[in-house]
């Protein structure tokens, strides 16, 4: 998938050993990257991207949950969220195909908007298989990382180990406790300095945890900003004061997804979702004087103790 990955394990059971857990993480990675990953011609959704429409194909059953996940989420989040943007990350000179930044013409933009829509595809069952009901090109990098990371971490647990991390492109999974004994820690970085330097620090015990943010992918054009943050409604880059966003569930790829479809909503109609479906998230918003902190109610207990509200 164009990604790294990172994996801590302790108290493994005696009878497994380091070569038999690589052989696990191998494995999932490379399902999950002939499934799901554009930067290969041969995987599954490659291919479906290249059958004509109305062909179904027969697709593996982690493919199908994770398109499914993805309809999910695009419904709600009002459209936000839609794995059907590659023709236009394209066209602004981002992804895979992307020929550098540009900014795309307004008639150029409008016949992309007949390439985008996650009602172009439906998938079936018995067997899995999905097919694209008008001209499509599906890209699951907002969501797919944090289902592999989900995927290893069930090949750990069905092994009986409960103390781990799993990072994959950045989404996060944690269980139990790190090598201390104690919670796991993992940074919200700060937009405004170098890679790593983080805003807050969180203690998590079994959570996933999944930063989307605008900060390191864009460019400038005539003196104003564009986002990689494609907003598929608009056809646009994001246009708003939201700099990051933060979101914890127990699933990685749950919270992958919706830290994408936060992020494309913005500060307002963004915390508005998350306390309608009760969600944790964490927000970075651009103000006059520096980045102000959002957070969600659900949020609160996860605060570092100086930040907690009296």
């Amino acid at each position: 998938m164009g990604t790294r990955y990172h994996v801590t394990v302790l108290n493994v059971p005696p009878d497994t050993d380091r070569a038999a857990l690589q052989s696990d993480i191998d494995e999932v990675l490379t399902r999950v990257d002939a499934a799901m990953s554009t930067w290969r011609a041969d995987s599954e959704i490659s291919r479906l991207n290249a059958l004509p429409v109305g062909e179904w194909l027969p697709i593996s059953r982690e493919l199908h949950e994770v398109l499914q996940e993805s309809i999910k989420t695009h419904g709600l989040s009002d459209g936000a969220f839609d794995v059907t943007v590659a023709p236009l990350l394209a066209a602004w000179g981002f992804g895979p195909r992307g020929a550098g930044p540009r900014v795309p013409e307004r008639a150029e933009l409008e016949a992309l908007a007949e390439r985008v829509g996650t009602s172009g595809f439906e998938l079936a069952t018995e067997p899995f298989r999905a097919r694209k009901k008008a001209e499509r090109e599906i890209e699951l990098s907002a969501i797919a990382p944090g289902y592999a990371v989900d995927l290893i971490a069930r090949r750990f647990a069905a092994r009986g180990i409960g103390d781990f991390m799993v990072e994959v492109g950045g989404e996060v999974r944690t269980a139990g406790h790190n090598a201390e004994g104690g919670p796991w820690r993992i940074g919200i970085e700060r937009p405004d300095a170098p890679p790593g330097t983080p805003q807050i620090t969180l203690t998590l015990k079994g959570e996933s945890v999944s930063t989307s943010g605008d900060y390191r992918d864009f460019f400038e054009h005539e003196g104003r900003r564009y986002s990689h943050t494609l907003d598929p409604r608009s056809l646009r880059p994001v246009d708003h004061a939201l700099a990051s966003v933060t979101v914890l569930a127990a699933d990685c790829m749950r919270a992958d997804a919706l830290s994408t479809a936060l992020m494309v909503l913005g500060p307002e109609r963004g915390l508005e979702l998350a306390e309608r479906e009760g969600l944790a998230v964490y927000m970075l918003v651009r103000g006059e004087e520096g980045f102000v902190a959002r957070h969600s109610s659900h949020f609160s207990p996860y605060l570092p103790k100086d930040q907690q509200a009296p």
